[in-house]
């Protein structure tokens, strides 16, 4: 009797524990998408600029405004620009930096692949509000001006739907 208790307690346990972990990791992923910081434009020719001391600057205070996130996964495109502005918060949250690239983007790969997770993703004044449409699956959002380096996008998938706000961060 006493082994029959013993199997029924730690079976609700584990079941109690699948449930919880399910509502934390499987019904709700949460995107943060940024653009790079500003950039150095003293060579028009250099496609794989760094960021300026400005930039840089900006990168560490999006650390800051993300202090409160526990990120799960940090993404950015293969550009010095955009790993720099992300290698602050990838940092602070003790990630790796994965590369994704913007001209081959597989959404629902990528969101199966991030499903339960609160991601940061990094790129450029084109790419950031594509992919936001693409995790939204409708057009909402155009290109940021090229000289615009403060909006966020944040998207929200939870098994109800998506759901989308834009902010401006200076």
């Amino acid at each position: 009797m006493k082994n029959l208790f013993l199997i029924a307690l730690v079976s609700l346990f584990v079941n109690t524990s699948c449930v919880q972990n399910n509502q934390k990791h499987g019904e709700s992923s949460t995107y943060y998408l940024i653009r790079h910081a500003e950039k150095d434009r003293t060579d028009p020719s250099n496609h794989n600029p760094n960021l300026t001391d400005v930039g840089l600057k900006r990168a560490e205070n999006w650390a800051k405004y993300f202090k409160d996130i526990k990120f799960d996964a940090v993404y950015s495109s293969d550009y010095n620009r955009t790993k720099q502005t992300a290698l602050p918060t990838a940092n602070a949250n003790n990630l790796e930096i994965q590369i994704y690239n913007p001209s081959d983007l597989q959404v629902e790969t990528f969101i199966n692949n991030t499903k339960g997770q609160t991601v940061l993703i990094v790129g450029h004044s084109n790419t950031t509000p594509k992919f936001t449409n693409k995790l939204l699956g409708e057009k909402k959002y155009e290109d940021m001006a090229d000289n615009f380096n403060g909006g966020l996008y944040i998207v929200t998938i939870t098994k109800d739907g998506k759901t989308a706000k834009k902010l401006v961060v200076n």
